[in-house]
């Protein structure tokens, strides 16, 4: 007899009551977004997300309090853009801006910082100026000596240029086409900005040189003899001789090359050195006062093991910004005082915080000296290797190395531009709207808001036009 098949038996889940789906949120339905989730993150992704979120809040406070500061000086000069000129055929005030390629980069930097902190304030007072820039050491040593060295020649010939063999520069024809149509030099006080601690020791080398050495160039040292190459023996087999053929047509190849590519030109020896400062002639065109000059700080710091310290930085820019427009605006207002000579306690201090000085070295004297001194402690050793190598064909006088030396007569006609504690003040109460700080999320949102408040509640109503109207 066979078995008969027992009845399947029902799933225990079909007996079971399903659970049933949390209710949703009436409002996040309506949106038709999706719940929200009953438990935070793990651990992990919590640590992820909190210093991610600390990070780029860091970053967004310090850009835009950087920009507000950048703002608040550039609205305490915007009225002298405002200002008209007394002649119309007076030219306004120029300054003069000295930047060079910080120690161990290139001069890409250093045009970058001017463009950030330095550019918009300028930009903004209206003022003109002219940049000379500093490939290589040395560079703005040459041209401010030089410079001073044609104002000398201008005053000693009674106001006019001296008639040379050479051709006129650019400069030299612009001048004279505005002589012939009438239009003035500015007769007034201009300045000079100098950005960076290596700038700064070029350009106070260079108003030495030019004051207080010569007008003629120093003669050109005599070439040494260079001794004549060993002969080679002969070659021992074709193989060799043909390597050398091959030798000499690459290194023919290779000066053909460098023959095409554009030489810079020499740069001037100079005419004299600081051991010549004490017994140099004064001139007697010089004038009782300089113009005014400001050193601007240029903080470049290189290495990986310097991490810390970059980041550091990088997160205060904002301080960075207050202290450059603190001083690129008492340029643009002409605030300006006498360079202070420090006192022995002072210049022991300042010698004290400077490992990089040389011990043999007598401390400094001047304040012009202690000037961004701080900034030596950053550059790369390379550059004090350097030094001790000696000048080159390229650089015929190492100057950023060395330390600065102040002839008395010099520092005493040097001025320095310095806000006033009332326009400081003034310009410290200058609110900056948020609009000019805010990033481009916030403002489209702004705009957004702006658009539907203007289409919701300043709708213009639509009349019917009357009969003088239509007539």
């Amino acid at each position: 007899m066979a078995e008969s098949t027992p009845p399947a038996s029902a799933p225990p889940a079909a007996n079971a009551a399903a659970p049933k789906a949390p209710p949703r949120n009436p409002a996040l339905r309506m949106l038709g977004l999706p719940g929200l989730p009953r438990k935070l993150p793990s651990r992990n992704w919590m640590i992820f997300w909190t210093v991610s979120g600390a990070i780029t809040a860091a970053i967004i406070y310090d850009k835009r309090e950087k920009k507000r500061a950048i703002a608040r000086w550039r609205h305490a000069v915007e009225h002298l853009a405002k200002e008209p000129l007394p002649d119309g055929l007076t030219q306004p005030r120029k300054i003069t801006i000295y930047l060079s390629s910080p120690p161990g980069d290139g001069l890409r930097i250093a045009q970058d910082h001017y463009t950030e902190y330095v550019k918009p304030i300028l930009a903004a007072s209206g003022l003109d100026w002219e940049f000379v820039q500093g490939r290589r050491e040395g560079d703005i040593r040459a041209f401010v000596a030089e410079r001073v060295r044609r104002r000398r020649q201008i005053l000693d010939n009674g106001g006019e240029p001296p008639e040379t063999d050479k051709e006129p520069t650019k400069e030299e024809i612009i001048e004279v086409f505005r002589k012939s149509r009438g239009i003035k030099e500015y007769d007034g006080i201009r300045g000079d900005v100098v950005i960076g601690r290596h700038t700064w020791k070029e350009y106070l080398r260079g108003l030495h040189e030019g004051w207080l050495g010569s007008l003629t160039p120093p003669p050109e040292p005599e070439p040494e003899p260079k001794p004549e190459p060993p002969k080679a023996d002969a070659p021992e087999s074709a193989a060799e001789d043909k390597t050398a053929d091959d030798k000499k047509a690459e290194e023919e190849k290779k000066k053909a090359e460098e023959e095409k590519k554009p030489k810079r030109p020499p740069q001037p020896r100079p005419h004299n050195s600081p051991a010549d400062y004490p017994t140099a002639p004064l001139p007697a065109v010089i004038p009782s006062a300089f113009d005014p000059s400001a050193p601007i700080r240029e903080p470049h710091l290189l290495g990986f093991l310097n991490t810390p310290t970059r980041l550091y930085r990088f997160f205060n820019r904002r301080k960075l910004a207050d202290d450059i427009g603190r001083e690129v605006a008492a340029v643009c207002l002409c605030t300006y005082r006498e360079y202070r000579q420090l006192d022995a306690a002072a210049a022991a201090a300042v010698d004290d915080a400077n490992p990089t000085t040389d011990a043999s070295s007598s401390p400094p004297q001047y304040e012009q000296q202690t000037e961004l001194a701080w900034e030596e402690k950053d550059w790369v050793k390379d550059l004090w290797k350097e030094s001790a190598e000696g000048p080159t064909d390229e650089i015929p006088e190492r100057v950023r190395a060395p330390p600065v030396v102040m002839d008395p007569r010099i520092a005493a006609r040097m001025r320095r531009f310095q806000l006033t504690p009332d326009d400081e003040a003034r310009a410290r109460a200058i609110v900056v709207p948020e609009e000019e700080v805010e990033g481009w999320i916030k403002g489209k949102f702004r705009q957004l808001y702006r658009w539907g408040v203007r289409k919701a509640f300043e709708k213009k109503k639509l009349t019917p036009l009357d009969d003088k109207d239509v007539e």
